[in-house]
């Protein structure tokens, strides 16, 4: 019983380590956040061997009127103050490795504030953001939908 217990472990264990990774280009496409305060819509790409995000859409990207665009006034960056909120790269520099992406910045025009990234394709369709400062543990996780 235990050599046959012993066995069935040895052969799953590979089955477990071998798990299919999604290839890094699936995090390519547009992502719709799930459980955000703020609605958030993404398009992530990929240019010269990194991921970077535009950011599509805000809930809070637009001034009382619902048509015109904030402005990124609380960018620590003075010369970015009168730049639209929509479509500014605001997610940049996330590396794949080993099943995740990391190393990434993510900027906040909301509060002006830059915070470390990292992600995860959880399956084809779901993307986790996790945005910290310091250490990973004190951060805040965002699950994103794939729209395409």
């Amino acid at each position: 019983m235990k050599k046959m217990l012993f066995v069935a472990t040895m052969l799953l264990v590979p089955v477990a380590s071998f798990a299919q990774q999604l290839p890094a280009d699936k995090i390519i496409g547009i992502w719709l956040s799930q459980n955000s305060d703020v609605e958030l819509k993404f398009e992530i790409y990929k240019s010269e061997g990194k991921y970077f995000g535009k950011l599509l859409y805000a809930s809070t990207m637009y001034e009382e009127d619902g048509k015109t665009p904030k402005k990124d006034f609380k960018n620590p960056d003075r010369n970015l103050h009168s730049r639209s909120r929509q479509n500014i790269v605001n997610i940049t520099n996330l590396t794949y490795n080993e099943g995740e992406y990391i190393g990434g910045k993510l900027y906040n025009p909301d509060n002006g504030s830059s915070y470390s990234l990292k992600a995860k394709l959880k399956s084809v369709n779901e993307l986790e953001f996790r945005g910290y400062m310091g250490v990973s543990l004190l951060g805040k996780t965002i699950k994103f939908k794939r729209v395409q």
